[in-house]
């Protein structure tokens, strides 16, 4: 195996032999090789298109396939196996299809039945087996994880009936795109048109959110439990939670959202289940510590799975659904006839298990998408042009595990007092509990969401930009300091390159993919760097 998709990267240069997010070599190359399959399909979905061939199924399977592979979303080795295959076979029911059309490249020709040949293919087609120009191959696995990224978002918003069909033509061409010689140039233009792509990906999946469940609203959330057994559900899903919220009304079982599931309290069409009872725990990599004492049933909607340890006594109560996967775990995959999920099993067990040990108790607000913040955008104006705010401060992204992301929480207790923090993301459990204060009522956080919400803050920029007549975003008294992952946290990266933000800082490394040469580009053109010290940083943003 050699991966270096994400933040964790062994000594920042790549894993090889077990992955540090804790996938094993044989999941590993299995990814690889679904992204491979992938690569093949495209290339027949795009002539497909091209004869007004319906490649609806062929479409989904791929941003499905994509995002399965992002971290921490499937560590079960047979379901990558399952996926190849039906991948393999999609492919060539497409292309017996086709009329008058001639494929020569390997992933459109090879097959494969079975496991042992797929992890001999895989060895053949990881990612030091593409591109001898070191530059190149960075470039292209940059736009590889934008799209994994992107896949998500896209996935995220099919589910609620939501589809762009030029995101899976994008998507398609970046996959075939990796397959050709490419110049340097050609190839950073490929990544600003990612991070295009990517803004509407995070435009579509916020139309879908919104119209679906409300816009959301400022709420205070309990981080407290009650006296019900609970379920936790975690994972970006919104729709999941929709049904496991009507399954579970009137049983007296409480819902407690977990990480990434936290916005949905802010969501006004959640709001009317009164069994939501608020959220429980903290950041996606606290899972561990935090599943022991919740006692009840856990249910994972999408990626930030941990692998179990050997002494965990929780895996008899883990549910995965969608992509997601873990070989301990059971996957849901039945329906109910009106098409809900079937969180009947779920449930029972629930029903059998003491309520939640309380961890915490208090309140948390959160609540600011950019619908909300622009309904106080007199109020926001009011303290900047006074003086009473002097800068806000992005801090989206991602957390983990590392010691070094303490610089994360360091940074936003030493902000000055006439700073606001501008938060989407997991990235919000390292400051979101402390006590920061306001500004003339203003939270001095003020959390938009989940990460694909980090469109909140382009939109709030753009439209600061407009109201005080400045010709560049950048004018704007906002910095960024961004804390990335995985690949969701890349298309958001992607994304606010192309809306033209500049001198973003990035860490707590940088990735682990970017050769020195693309590096030096990142900061000519973008002034792209990574986080130092809080004091030097400071004193770089100008925030001492």
């Amino acid at each position: 195996m050699f991966c270096y998709q994400c933040q964790e990267a062994a000594k920042n240069t790549g894993c090889t032999i077990r992955g540090v997010c804790g996938k094993t070599d044989e999941v590993a190359n299995l990814q690889d090789l679904l992204v491979y399959v992938c690569k093949g399909l495209s290339f027949v979905t795009l002539e497909a298109k091209k004869q007004t061939i319906n490649t609806e199924k062929e479409d989904r399977f791929i941003v499905k396939s994509l995002f399965a592979t992002i971290t921490n979303a499937n560590f079960d080795p047979e379901m990558f196996v399952k996926s190849i295959k039906t991948g393999i076979a999609l492919r060539d029911s497409l292309k017996s299809r086709l009329q008058n059309v001639r494929f020569e490249h390997d992933s459109v020709l090879w097959t494969g039945n079975g496991k042992e040949e797929f992890e001999a293919k895989a060895l053949e087609i990881g990612v030091e087996s593409t591109d001898a120009n070191e530059d190149i191959r960075s470039l292209k696995q940059y736009v590889i994880y934008g799209i994994k990224g992107l896949a998500a978002y896209v996935e995220h918003a099919f589910v609620l009936g939501y589809e762009d069909r030029d995101l899976y033509v994008f998507i398609e061409e970046s996959l075939v795109m990796t397959t050709r010689e490419m110049s340097v140039n050609s190839m950073l233009d490929w990544v600003l048109k990612t991070g295009e792509y990517g803004v509407k990906g995070m435009a579509l999946l916020d139309k879908a959110n919104t119209s679906t469940y409300g816009n959301p609203e400022i709420t205070k959330v309990k981080i407290g439990v009650g006296k019900n057994p609970g379920i936790l559900i975690s994972g970006h899903d919104l729709k999941e939670l929709e049904d496991l919220l009507e399954q579970t009304e009137g049983t007296g079982i409480d819902v407690y959202t977990h990480s990434e599931m936290l916005p949905a309290n802010a969501y006004p069409q959640f709001k009317k289940f009164k069994h939501l009872a608020g959220n429980y725990g903290g950041a996606w990599h606290q899972q561990l510590k935090d599943f022991e004492v919740f006692n009840g049933p856990i249910i994972f909607t999408t990626n930030c799975l941990v692998p179990p340890r050997k002494d965990t006594t929780y895996n008899h109560r883990v549910f995965t659904t969608g992509v997601t996967g873990m070989p301990e775990w059971t996957h849901l995959t039945k329906q109910l006839p009106n098409g809900q999920r079937d969180f009947s099993e779920v449930i029972t067990l629930a029903k059998q298990c003491p309520p939640p040990t309380q961890l915490e108790s208090g309140e948390i607000t959160i609540g600011f998408a950019h619908n909300q913040v622009l309904q106080l955008a007199d109020k926001i104006l009011d303290a900047v042009q006074s003086g009473a705010i002097k800068k806000m401060v992005v801090m989206s992204g991602c957390d983990a595990r590392q010691k070094s992301r303490e610089y994360y929480t360091d940074f936003a207790q030493n902000l000055p007092k006439d700073t606001v923090i501008l938060t989407s993301g997991c990235a919000k459990y390292r400051y979101n509990k402390l006590n920061l204060g306001d500004i003339n009522g203003i939270p001095r956080v003020l959390d938009a969401g989940q990460c694909n919400d980090s469109y909140s803050w382009a939109v709030v920029a753009l439209k600061l930009k407009e109201v005080l007549n400045l010709k560049d975003i950048n004018e704007l008294p906002i910095v960024f300091n961004i804390a990335w992952y995985e690949q969701k946290a890349i298309i958001v990266h992607l994304a606010l390159l192309y809306l033209g933000i500049k001198d973003m800082h990035i860490g707590p490394t940088l990735p682990a993919f970017f050769t020195p040469n693309v590096l030096a580009v990142a900061k000519e053109k973008f002034g792209v760097e990574t986080i130092t010290t809080v004091e030097e940083d400071m004193k770089l943003f100008g925030l001492n």
